[in-house]
């Protein structure tokens, strides 16, 4: 079998996901097409070589429906012989962009093939594509809703959930949300993000970041998913997650170019990493954000890693008892998470957000001198993607 390996992995800065955000007034295609752009143009490849191009985009409608990826593609310059599709795996849509781009290559199916992601916030916003529907159907509310009643539940219920299971305190929420937004404004002062960004109009810093956040601050936040109705149904909650230990909600896009080492080699191309391991699995869907935790402990075994090997990780601050969680139960020594800070700071632009992470782990690696990346992420629906990279 062949090895896929990163040649190179980019992304825009990430922008409010909101009316008057940086990138409200940009198309959905033309911001995904920047990122897929940048590529070919950072690493001289010519684009008919890609065999592929799979991105990952959550809010397929409107603007990002119609299989997005081959319109980017298209606005790219990309030849019209390039294939594009576009999938969703929620939060993890990227990633398993990424792991389906690796797969390729591995099987032989693909030489080249081009992991991205996009997610316009501030133009389909979060849930659009539900329209107000019922997603899930009854018989799975019949089987979610037997017994104690409780029933599917949104995210912030869950990240609730989760702060209550592991005994989290506010202060503790906030405490690791802070120390995001200090870790990325600080690697945007020292020049860490330089290399691995494209810039969109005027736009030189992700823009939800907030060097001046403190516990102090965040502790004056009022928390953000309570309501009676949620109150009576979980008396045990003590409502702790607010806006300022979540993260926010954003416009961007990312893009990874994966190749055979042999296409590599070929093409006069210079792999960065090798993507080493994958895993994929399914946890509760009511707790629904622990996901991240069978992922890791799977595709850790897969690799034949221990915790301890792992030179830096990415796990994706959806919420910050997410992140505690999860530290919790594998054990990881939290000053090689999010090193440069993460979601809650930089920003979550869901379709994106995978092919994010790994961009800025692959750039963690390279600045720390690091062997092994592992990047996670929890999905909705009670699923998460885990991936294993290899500094070359």
């Amino acid at each position: 079998m062949s090895s896929a390996v990163i040649v190179d992995a980019v992304r825009t800065p990430l922008a409010k996901g909101k009316p008057g955000g940086a990138y409200s007034e940009v198309h959905p295609v033309d911001l995904h097409a920047h990122a897929l752009r940048a590529l070919v143009e950072r690493t001289g490849i010519d684009p008919a070589e890609i065999d592929d191009v799979i991105s990952g985009a959550v809010g397929q409608v409107g603007e990002q429906s119609g299989n997005t990826a081959r319109w980017a593609l298209l606005a790219a310059g990309y030849p019209e012989s390039v294939p594009g599709v576009t999938v969703d795996r929620q939060c993890g849509s990227s990633q398993q962009a990424l792991h389906f781009a690796a797969q390729g290559v591995i099987a032989g199916a693909y030489d080249v093939a081009v992991a991205s992601g996009i997610e316009s916030m501030s133009r389909i916003p979060i849930g659009s594509q539900f329209a107000g529907k019922d997603f899930a159907g009854p018989q799975v509310h019949a089987r979610y809703g037997a017994g104690n009643g409780s029933g599917l539940v949104p995210q912030g219920i869950s990240a609730e959930l989760i702060a209550q299971k592991w005994n989290l305190s506010r202060a503790q929420l906030d405490e690791f949300s802070a120390m995001s937004h200090e870790r990325a404004a600080q690697a945007w002062k020292d020049g860490r993000f330089d290399g691995q960004v494209t810039y969109v109009n005027d736009l030189r810093i992700d823009e939800t970041i907030r060097p001046a956040t403190t516990t102090e601050v965040l502790a004056g936040l009022r928390p953000a998913f309570f309501s009676e109705d949620w109150a009576a149904r979980y008396p045990e909650i003590d409502w702790k997650v607010t806006a300022g230990n979540s993260s926010p909600v954003n416009d961007g896009s990312a893009a990874v170019l994966v190749t055979s080492e042999e296409a590599a080699s070929r093409l006069g191309l210079t792999p960065r990493a090798r993507l080493h391991s994958f895993a994929v699995v399914g946890d509760d869907p009511i707790l629904m954000l622990t996901g991240i935790i069978p992922a890791t402990e799977k595709v850790l075994k897969r690799a034949g890693l221990g915790i301890g090997d792992i030179d830096a990780f990415e796990v994706n601050e959806a919420f910050a008892s997410v992140v505690l969680a999860w530290q919790a139960e594998t054990g990881a020594d939290l000053g090689k998470v999010n090193v440069n800070g993460g979601a809650i700071a930089i920003g979550h632009p869901l379709g994106a957000s995978g092919a994010r992470l790994t961009t800025t782990l692959l750039g963690a690696l390279e600045q720390n001198g690091g062997r092994y990346g592992l990047q996670v992420m929890c999905e909705a629906g009670g699923l998460a993607n885990a991936t294993i990279i290899e500094r070359l």
